[in-house]
């Protein structure tokens, strides 16, 4: 492949015949490939296009739908894009089975975001601090015409910290600002806001009065957002637990806890575990057109903040009672964005009933619960396997070609047998080439 000046510049047309003459050997078969992923409604392809660069056609993930998620009283189905096997299955078996057990319970702890201007300052630092507190009432007021509108819908820039990073880093230190976004993502404006405060900074932090000026390094919202947390949680009577494959309550609690307890102590359990989670969580925030890649940072990052990476769900048996909760860091939005340009991310808004983005996030926290008591729930009953390697099997058979007789008998077949791309292969060939149909052998 030769380097090439200009690709962005290239028509669609233009562009995939490069790739298709540098990747493809020329071969026409696979241009007609990818114009298939394209959306035949020019409208909506030209929003497609918008959403990223050099875009040659749409990469689809499946939308799946977990019904019967009773959540503080209401019912809920909840819209899943993800390509994972069996997470929508496990999802839908655990809203089916805390149904009957008074559903999922929610509360948003706290609902605030973080910016940061960054910046080093080598000036009179005893007296910055003194006067801050007046530096601080100055700024606010000097921002506020940004968050007019912000404050209009209940938001905007909430309080101004001076934070000294300098036992850190020589002469590092930040404004820490926090804010209310209300029901949208937030980022630009949160930014825009930081970049006025760097620039109002270096103008009353003068030489003359402290002895330097404010270097600015750089201004930008975190996705790190502690204090912008849902808390999603199930508890019953141990009782009412059941008889899980054949373990009574008691000792199903006991071991569930147990299993959630090596989480929160060993971090090889806790990656997967959590990644267990995001497996519920990066669903529903992709179907609602958010940033799975920032929801994801800021739960890695909770998860270690106590020093060492660990479990976001919890567990307690107290008085007989069965817990298990989760408190979960969500910067989401439903207005701005891909919730109002993509025609899915729309309808996904609309089966839950165009959430605010306080019910968005507790809906999230929810996902995120229930798939993780789906996982532990198998592990410590009947292994992770079984369910997995169900929807496993039947990816097989399709890459296999199998016919619809030929997956039926395969199901039964592997009801008691490991399932492997092998173990399968060699079924079918002894079906094929026996000449048998698969209820004769």
């Amino acid at each position: 492949m030769k380097k090439i000046d200009g690709y962005s510049k290239l028509s669609k047309d233009q562009q995939m015949n490069w790739l298709i003459d540098n990747f493809f050997d020329g071969d026409k078969t696979v241009k007609d490939e990818f114009a298939g992923y394209l959306h035949r409604n020019p409208e909506i392809q030209d929003d497609f296009d918008e959403f990223a660069e050099n875009t040659i056609t749409n990469f689809y993930l499946p939308l799946g739908i977990a019904p019967n998620f009773l959540i503080n009283g209401e019912m809920y189905a909840l819209p899943m894009a993800i390509e994972e096997s069996s997470v929508v299955a496990a999802m839908s078996k655990t809203a089916k089975f805390w149904l009957t057990r008074g559903g999922f319970h929610t509360e948003i702890i706290n609902f605030k975001k973080i910016g940061q201007v960054h910046f080093e300052f080598k000036g009179n630092v005893e007296k910055l601090k003194k006067d801050f507190p007046t530096i601080k009432a100055s700024l606010l007021e000097d921002v506020e015409y940004l968050n007019i509108n912000m404050k209009a819908r209940g938001g905007g820039i909430l309080d101004i910290e001076l934070v000294d990073l300098s036992h850190k880093e020589s002469h590092l230190f930040q404004l820490k600002a926090s804010f209310d976004t209300c029901d949208s993502m937030g980022a630009n404006y949160i930014n825009t806001n930081l970049e006025e405060l760097a620039t109002l900074i270096q103008e009353k932090i003068t030489e003359e009065a402290y002895g330097a000026k404010p270097y600015i390094i750089m201004s930008i919202v975190s996705n790190y957002t502690p204090d912008c947390l849902a808390r999603a949680w199930v508890e019953c009577p141990i009782e009412e637990l059941g008889i899980q494959n054949g373990i009574s309550p008691q000792e199903f609690a006991t071991k569930f806890r147990k299993a959630i307890r090596i989480a929160e102590v060993d971090p090889h359990r806790a990656t997967t575990h959590n990644k267990g989670i995001f497996n519920g969580v990066d669903a529903i925030i992709i179907a609602t057109g958010n940033d799975f890649r920032a929801v994801e940072a800021c739960g890695h990052t909770y998860a270690s903040r106590g020093g060492e990476y660990s479990s976001l769900t919890h567990c307690s048996i107290e008085e007989g009672r069965f817990k298990f909760w989760i408190d979960l860091p969500l910067a989401v939005g439903t207005v701005g964005g891909l919730t109002q340009l993509h025609p899915l991310v729309k309808r996904c808004l609309q089966i839950l009933d165009f959430p605010d983005a306080k019910k968005l996030m507790q809906v999230v926290a929810v996902g995120g619960l229930a798939q993780n008591f789906a996982a532990v729930r198998a592990m410590t009953t009947v292994g992770i396997q079984k369910g997995h390697m169900k929807m496993h099997l039947l990816n097989i058979l399709k890459h296999l070609e199998a016919t619809e007789e030929e997956k039926e008998y395969a199901i039964h077949y592997f009801k008691d047998k490991v399932v492997s791309f092998t173990n399968v292969r060699v079924m079918l060939d002894q079906i094929r080439t026996n000449h048998s149909t698969p209820k004769n052998l």
